[in-house]
């Protein structure tokens, strides 16, 4: 790993053994991008890479040394208005009304380690060796403002993390109203788009699509990164795989509305822009103040898609999430809200968290309905007091029963939400984002409390720190279930405006701080209406999120596998709930969806006392055979092998780190009729090292090489025959014993 800084030619080259970025700085001072892709070797000067030049309709930025085109060179955070007629990487609007800028090289640092940005959540180094990063200060003299552009490169990963930080000295008020996190063009376009996009219930479905000249964009204006559009978008060569093929990723370290966007121009290059969306930001600097953008993490991989996922899991997992639980084995938990919703009483409630002992089950969560006078959505949200008709104890009284069964506690919260019809309402009606004179839209029942103001975070605060100080709580569901509307604040005059969705977000983030800071041992699992708000700002802070509202075995293979393009299995929540399901009301064995829920954070959505005595003996089998392989499961690494999205199966596997272990799966959606045979595939395995597999009731050796290249037979007649329909295998495979 090395950032190379050739000082004749001003080009920066950040490598090590995976890839290689170079940036120059161009004749009119500004930054140009040469290479971005597979590690090549340094030499003196790589300036033969740069291309430029007139064309018709172009304007002329520079004539020496050559004559400089904007508009047909690659740069590194271009901007719109001086002869680039593409989107721009920012935005300025200044007191005279021009939004002309042009921000040229000053100076640079180069140091070992990685900076914080700090209140915003970012990847991190535990060890300086591990990563070395480059600032690079660039300056408008017009504005007297600073632009400074970070960049880490990691020394054993194939990633590169950027941001941008705006430090304004002049006496004159700027308005920034675009500040993206990076860019980078792209020498060419021939390329597909992959992102991760649904809605609520089917969260991050894989979509898959050639660039084209124009826009192709994804995005949330909903305040939070949304159920719609993940915050990532790769760029893949058309013949790239999972196994093969070139790939960029981008994935933004943020958790509210933002902006994914790749501009193919009429010469076929490609302009990859990511950051805080521009149409829900406007933020006004005075001499002395800064504006610092969340982290884009970008990743490349020449070893396909998978790879390109195995960078973003090992990333996220250890230099992401972070704190007291990031490397411990996650707890078999079960959630009471498909068994009781908010109809329950502590007996009913101790009565499930026997039975979940006696199967095995580690933690207890209460879920929704245990605070005010909550007994249905329309009421006392944000009244976060205990409702002492159904729990006469409380949460205390509560919780040192559920630990005396032999089990940990865990609570439902909803922070940022209240309802008019509560008690906190009542007292603080203008504490709610909402815009006077306009209809109050209210979703769920519910509006959202104006987080941008340190008084609210302060109150809510106070509260939830009254309630978990004051019980014995090892975990904390935090849910959020609407986006933002009439997006003002009353707390800050009309000027501010434009500054209230990203300060939300700062705020969510702020209470976050506070709570881990005060129970640092708890385990937090952010939650949106499922998985509306699954990204890695909040990730930073809660090492696991509610993957989807949608508990359905066989609608999560498409959930989950989606999911697994950027996040860890360690972070999926993934549950096994009752039949018919109660989203979409489909029957499913209790068997697939144990195999389902199996990757990622296990546990069960459902009142145990429901089951049959032969499907309690299963529960048992399951939740030992997770206790066993949770490791595994979770710090293995993880392969996609047959994509729901293509077909009627679905197949994944992890593999341990020495691969001397592995458990692969295969699912079966509908059961076809007088099918041809089933071979399965396997990967990450070791060629020669010989290996014992266990599928069904037999066991037999073969080498990695068989597993992998020949593949491995799948008893297609007891599959259809014994299983049917939504019909699933684990396949075991372990280093044989000679």
């Amino acid at each position: 790993m090395s950032i190379i800084y050739h000082e004749e030619v001003r080009e920066f080259h950040l490598c090590n053994e995976y890839f290689s970025y170079i940036i120059q700085v161009m004749g009119n001072g500004q930054l140009g991008n040469l290479y971005f892709g597979k590690r090549v070797t340094d030499r003196e000067s790589f300036s033969y890479l740069f291309e430029t030049g007139e064309r018709p309709h172009a304007a002329i930025s520079c004539s020496e040394p050559v004559d400089l085109c904007l508009e047909y060179t690659k740069q590194e955070y271009p901007a719109y208005g001086t002869g680039d007629y593409r989107y721009g990487a920012c935005v300025i609007r200044q007191e005279n009304g021009s939004r002309t800028i042009g921000f040229t090289y000053q100076s640079h640092s180069i140091i070992k380690g990685k900076p914080s940005i700090l209140p915003l959540p970012s990847t991190y180094v535990e060890e300086e060796e591990e990563a070395e990063t480059l600032s690079i200060q660039l300056y408008d003299e017009v504005m007297d403002t600073d632009l400074i552009l970070t960049y880490t490169i990691y020394k054993e990963l194939p990633v590169l993390t950027r941001n941008a930080r705006f430090e304004h000295h002049g006496k004159e008020e700027i308005l920034l109203t675009t500040a993206m996190s990076g860019s980078i063009d792209l020498p060419d376009s021939q390329y597909e788009m992959i992102q991760l996009s649904g809605a609520w219930s089917r969260e991050r479905y894989i979509k898959r699509r050639p660039l084209e000249q124009g826009i192709q964009s994804v995005y949330s204006m909903r305040g939070i990164s949304s159920a719609e559009h993940n915050p990532f978008i790769a760029l893949a060569r058309k013949e790239t795989t999972e196994s093969s093929g070139e790939v960029y990723g981008f994935s933004l370290v943020y958790s509210g509305s933002f902006l994914g966007q790749v501009e193919v121009c009429s010469h076929d290059t490609a302009r990859v822009l990511m950051g805080i969306h521009p149409d829900t930001l406007e933020w006004p600097l005075q001499g002395g103040e800064s504006f610092q953008t969340p982290e884009l993490v970008m990743v490349y991989s020449n070893q396909g898609l998978s790879h390109m996922s195995q960078v973003y899991h090992r990333l996220y997992r250890t230099r992401l999430a972070r704190g007291y639980w990031r490397d411990k084995e996650r707890p078999v938990l079960l959630n009471n809200w498909e068994a009781t919703y908010m109809d329950f009483n502590e007996e009913k409630i101790l009565s499930i968290a026997k039975k979940a002992k006696e199967t095995g089950v580690e933690l207890f969560v209460l879920d929704d309905g245990w605070f005010g006078e909550r007994n249905d959505d329309h009421r006392s949200l944000g009244d976060w007091f205990v409702n002492k008709e159904k729990l006469p104890g409380g949460i205390k009284g509560l919780s040192e029963k559920i630990e005396e069964l032999g089990l940990s506690f865990g609570l439902w919260i909803e922070p940022e939400m209240v309802n008019k019809n509560s008690r906190f309402y009542e007292a603080h009606p203008d504490w709610i984002i909402s815009t006077p004179g306009r209809f109050e839209t209210p979703s769920r029942n519910q509006h959202v409390l104006d987080f941008s103001r340190i008084e609210v975070i302060d109150a809510v605060y106070t509260m939830l720190k009254d309630v978990i100080g004051n019980a014995k709580i090892s975990y904390i569901k935090w849910d959020m279930n609407r986006y933002l509307t009439e997006c003002f604040s009353r707390g800050v005059d009309s000027k501010h405006q434009g500054m209230v969705m990203h300060k939300y977000i700062l705020g969510v983030y702020e209470l976050y701080t506070r709570l881990i800071r005060d129970f640092p041992k708890i385990l937090f699992e952010s939650c949106a209406s499922g998985g509306a708000r699954f990204d890695p700002g909040l990730l930073f802070f809660a090492p696991q999120a509610w993957c989807s509202d949608n508990t359905d075995a066989i609608d999560r293979l498409k959930i989950q596998y989606g999911t697994t393009m950027v996040y860890p299995i360690s972070s999926i929540g993934a549950h096994i709930s009752a039949v018919p399901n109660h989203q979409i009301h489909r029957v499913t064995d209790l068997k697939t969806r144990g195999d389902v829920a199996l990757f990622g954070a296990f546990g069960y959505e459902l009142d145990l006392n429901s089951l049959t005595p032969e499907e309690v003996e299963v529960v048992k089998e399951q939740i030992a055979f997770y206790k066993e392989n949770r490791a595994l499961l979770h710090q293995g690494t993880f392969h996609r092998l047959k994509s729901p999205f293509e077909g009627n199966d679905t197949a994944w596997m992890v593999v341990s780190h020495e691969k001397d272990r592995a458990i692969a799966a295969y699912y079966q959606v509908l059961n076809p009729a007088n099918a041809g045979w089933l071979r399965l595939k396997l990967t990450g395995l070791l060629e020669e090292m010989a290996y014992k597999v266990t599928i069904w009731d037999k066991e037999e050796v073969f080498t990695g090489s068989q597993l992998m290249y020949a593949g491995i037979p799948i008893d297609r007649v007891r599959f259809s025959k014994d299983r049917g329909d939504f019909a699933s295998v684990l396949i075991m495979i372990e280093k044989a014993v000679k």
